[in-house]
């Protein structure tokens, strides 16, 4: 049945007689602890007494997001299952922006009462969401400290490649006045998880330009291959037969993009709005754009197809890894989109900096203007997501399901995460169980277009040595790069999964990804930008990063097909898909990469150096790999190539 905006006339009524889809939140131990003793639980995983390194300078200036609790929380999470419930009265008869807000947003005197009551401890009122559910401030640690009852510490904190961070946190609860109870859940940014927050994307070999030219710096038989097995290194050894071992891949162009999905010659995303967010703002991005396209094959941006909504005063720059990573990411995204979906429109959400992606996500959201919403960045462990960030997750992404929008995202590129904590453990917020998580694959894609194989991508490393291949054995052993996946330690399994994910998997937890897309860098996406020192470069690029878009592109052109806005939440109709031919359920291959340069991926220790290296496909380096069936690489599986998908989805 076709899915379409209407209004929910006597929503709350009609859902209490739904049994719906149950999917939990995460508000019930911060609205206990709101209601007993007026505290919230801002205190991140890693902030431990044994981490404690010394106290906060209080003069250091911080920039926050005060998050304001829902009206009636529980009818929206009702309305939220209702409305995203195929076979439910109310499938589909979604909310605009302005009737969630009269319905369920905070009042503006609320807002009012906040505001007064932070400007009464001296902190900055600078500006107000739209959709009320962020006051951002500005204030001193030592008046934040003061305001909220509460100590800013210095912990140390395991990071990339076995560094250590130091990040200032509470130590204690956050404590409210009586008359604020049930009102403020979050307190975002007082401490420095964003620090630990990161885009997804990196680069392939960098240089090798228009997809069907060699680089020219490449001896024979080392150049990057246009297509899978266009060019196979034969002076190295050859653990693979014949059409299983490759060189890693100059970029697909749009048209072998395309292809990969069975899209349709009208498959362009007419009519459709796809919202990314990010940090900082790229500001040759429409020139890029334009010019990859030149060299990949998607035509050029009319005017006002794509937007940039972005803070002013962009900052933390060091603190959120460089804004170059940022604008990558940004061009990557961009540049997916218009490779699969070159007729959508497209609005880029950029934050003032990491610190703020959340209040960029709720900027999409209270838009409302596009249907499908990605995220390509992600906090790599779900443990150190203190309870009131969640909390304000969940207002978040009910809203979105409300509206009928889609929210993806990135599950990573560090396999299971169990480098620096020595345990598998989920991203966030990809495992949120209202949010659809997008895993990995590697892509074959022959010269005449075809699929040769697709496998989930999880690498292993092989380096020559004389006429053998021996295994990496860095900090990461083997593993080489791969999508994340994994288990919640948070949230029960949701009723899309409760039938799909085996339980001796899930344990009857949330459990990620939900579907999966390209994303291995090898087999990647060819895609063009200007660095921060004026020069432009074509390069093929991945990870999870890549995926989400895709598959927002995907779902664009879905709804196109059908000629329907939106879907709403894609979960409970890519569980519903599993098992048809619009899915293709990936399993391991055997076949391996050959490159002269490992990747980089963010977290995972790879040799350095130019060299001769084999990177195996999907065969279990860590804890995750494909299987029959939903796995924690691929979700159900991946889009078909046959294009069913885009006519099965919804359905």
């Amino acid at each position: 049945m076709a899915v379409r905006p209407s209004r929910a006339v006597g929503a709350v009524s009609a859902v209490a007689l739904l049994t719906g889809l149950a999917i939990p939140s995460a508000s019930a131990q911060v609205s206990m602890e709101n209601k007993a003793g007026l505290r919230i639980d801002a205190i991140p995983g890693w902030a431990t007494l044994e981490a404690k390194v010394g106290t906060a300078d209080d003069g250091q200036r911080r920039q926050v997001q005060i998050a304001l609790q829902l009206r009636d929380k529980r009818g929206a999470e009702a309305l939220a299952r209702a409305v995203s419930t195929p076979g439910s009265p109310l499938h589909g008869k979604y909310l605009t922006s302005a009737q969630f807000l009269d319905r369920f947003g905070p009042t503006q005197a609320t807002v009012d009462k906040v505001s007064a009551w932070l400007r009464g401890k001296g902190l900055v009122v600078r500006d107000i969401a739209a959709n009320r559910h962020f006051i951002a401030v500005e204030a001193t640690n030592g008046q934040l400290e003061a305001a909220f009852d509460t100590s800013l510490s210095s912990f140390k904190r395991n990071a990339k490649n076995g560094r250590e961070q130091v990040l200032v946190a509470p130590e204690k609860a956050l404590t409210l006045p009586r008359e604020l109870a049930g009102v403020v859940t979050a307190v975002v940014g007082i401490d420095d998880s964003a620090k630990t927050v990161s885009p997804q994307q990196v680069m392939g070999r960098v240089g090798a330009g228009r997809p069907s030219r060699p680089l020219t710096a490449a001896a024979a038989g080392q150049e990057c291959a246009p297509y899978w097995g266009a060019v196979n290194n034969l002076a190295v050894p050859q653990m693979h037969p014949a059409g299983q071992q490759s060189n890693d891949l100059c970029g697909y162009n749009a048209a072998q993009m395309r292809a990969i999905y069975g899209l349709f010659a009208g498959s362009t995303g007419a009519r459709q709005h796809i919202a990314i967010t990010g940090a900082y703002n790229l500001p040759t991005l429409v020139a890029d754009t334009d010019r990859a396209g030149r060299a990949y094959g998607w035509p050029a941006l009319t005017a006002g197809q794509y937007t940039a909504k972005v803070a002013t005063g962009f900052d933390n720059a060091d603190e959120c890894g460089g804004v170059e990573s940022w604008h990558g990411e940004q061009a990557l995204d961009v540049q997916a989109i218009r490779a699969l979906a070159p007729a959508a429109n497209i609005t880029y959400y950029g934050a003032q900096s990491c610190f703020e992606l959340y209040s960029g996500l709720n900027r999409a959201v209270a838009d409302n203007s596009a249907s499908v919403v990605s995220n390509s960045w992600l906090f790599e462990y779900e443990a150190d997501i203190p309870a009131s960030d969640r909390e304000q997750v969940d207002a978040i992404a009910l809203q979105a399901a409300i509206q009928g929008q889609a929210i993806l995202f990135c599950s990573g590129d560090q396999g299971d995460n169990s480098r620096i904590n020595g345990r598998p453990e989920a991203s966030w917020p990809a495992i949120h169980p209202w949010v659809t998580a997008v895993g990995g694959t590697t892509v074959a894609l022959g010269g005449d277009n075809t699929l040769r194989f697709t496998g989930g991508w999880q690498h292993s490393g092989f380096t020559q040595n004389g006429t053998q291949w021996v295994a990496q054995q860095d900090s990461d052993g083997r593993f080489a790069g791969g999508a994340g996946g994994g288990v919640s330690m948070r949230y029960p399994a949701p009723d899309y999964q409760k039938s799909v994910v085996p339980t001796s998997i899930s344990q009857g937890r949330r459990a990620m990804p939900d579907i999966s897309a390209v994303a291995d860098a090898l087999t990647g996406m060819g895609i063009g930008h200007t660095r921060a020192d004026g020069v432009y470069e074509l390069y093929p690029s991945g990870g999870t990063s890549l995926a989400s878009p895709v598959m927002a592109a995907l779902a664009a052109n879905a709804q196109q097909t059908q000629g329907v806005s939106r879907f709403g939440f894609l979960n409970p109709a890519i569980y519903k898909l599993r098992g048809t031919a619009a899915i293709t359920d990936v399993t391991p291959v055997k076949a391996g990469i050959w490159t002269p340069h490992m990747i980089p991926w963010r977290n995972v220790d790879v040799p350095t150096a130019a060299g001769s290296y084999l990177l195996n496909i999907d065969d279990k380096p860590q804890t995750l790999a494909s299987a029959s069936g939903w796995d924690t690489v691929t979700g159900v599986g991946t889009p078909a190539a046959n294009g069913q998908f885009l006519t099965a989805l919804g359905k």
